[in-house]
């Protein structure tokens, strides 16, 4: 069995590539994903456990454990951490086991592109990072896969966080920019990728233009939000999984109270990467995208990373 460190994981994970390998499982009949188990962990229960399976048809298997930790910024350490297991479905022989951190977000920015694929405008002269962390510094890279974005910008509720991204982009060849302002940039973004732990709204629809696609990523339980309600209600919404719905704050509290309806949020990921959606509708529209993560996405990610790795 095979120990695949983060710099390997990284170096297997080109962004075309795996947004091709993460539209070709979106758009799959084969993935089973059953419910992921997640537990709340400690005393205030704001650190949280995931186990996450997956597998396909005749092909692989899979098991991601993570750890979602909030407070590690202030100590210097990722939110995220998680372990891959990649085994063969047919066998049950394990053949590999990866670095889940860099894993997850890879694909979780990868996710985000492939949807900006479908929901976003073809001009992109602004995007928008709202956050600092890992994904963010991710999310650049995927977008280039299928936009030419112009210029990026980030915003972090640390300004230097925000202006040593910003160093790495450029030093990446990424144009980017540190901003301090948040709500001035939101209203000049084409596109806003927000991935915060955040538990009250930084985007506020009143801030978002006509024609702006809103990427959320940070929440994935019913007390995290990253955008108020006025957006996500007037905005058409895309959510990743059917389960992001219920489980992420921006929707669960608006379709509680009636403000969102089921149909409201009814189209998937898999909706727009099979053809059934047809996605941006026009340039005015103001589109929505949230993510809570899939197995089925670190899956793909994973054979990606054990072909790559295999062939070399």
């Amino acid at each position: 069995m095979r120990l695949l460190d983060a710099a390997q994981v990284r170096a297997a994970l080109e962004p075309a590539a795996l947004v091709a390998a993460l539209r070709e499982v979106f758009a799959a009949d084969d993935v089973h994903v059953p419910e992921r188990m997640n537990l709340r962990l400690g005393a205030d229960q704001q650190d949280t456990l995931l186990v996450k399976p997956a597998w396909r048809d005749g092909g692989w298997l899979g098991v991601k454990i993570a750890t979602h930790h909030p407070g590690n910024g202030t100590r210097g350490l990722p939110a995220i951490h998680g372990t891959y297991a990649l085994i063969e479905a047919a066998t049950g022989v394990p053949v590999a086991v990866l670095d889940g951190t860099e894993l997850t977000r890879w694909r979780t920015a990868a996710a985000s592109a492939l949807a900006a694929d479908h929901l976003a405008t073809r001009v992109v002269r602004e995007h928008l990072l709202v956050g600092a962390g890992n994904v963010c510094a991710a999310v650049p890279a995927c977008y280039a896969a299928v936009r030419d974005v112009q210029l990026t910008r980030v915003w972090a509720r640390q300004p230097d966080q925000a202006e040593t991204l910003a160093a790495q982009l450029r030093e990446e060849g990424v144009a980017a920019e540190a901003v301090d302002d948040l709500r001035a940039a939101v209203r000049t973004a084409d596109v806003i990728t927000s991935a915060t732990s955040a538990t009250s709204p930084l985007i506020l629809g009143e801030d978002v233009s006509p024609g702006t696609h809103v990427d959320l990523i940070g929440s994935f339980t019913p007390d995290m939000v990253e955008a108020d309600e006025a957006l996500v209600t007037s905005a058409r919404v895309v959510v990743d999984v059917p389960e992001a719905r219920h489980t992420c704050g921006e929707l669960a509290g608006p379709l509680r109270r009636g403000t969102l309806t089921e149909d409201d949020v009814a189209v998937t990921l898999a909706d727009l990467a099979s053809g059934r959606d047809p996605g941006r509708r026009d340039e005015s529209e103001v589109t929505v995208f949230k993510s809570v993560g899939t197995a089925a996405e670190d899956l793909a990610a994973a054979v990606l990373v054990w072909r790559a790795t295999t062939s070399s």
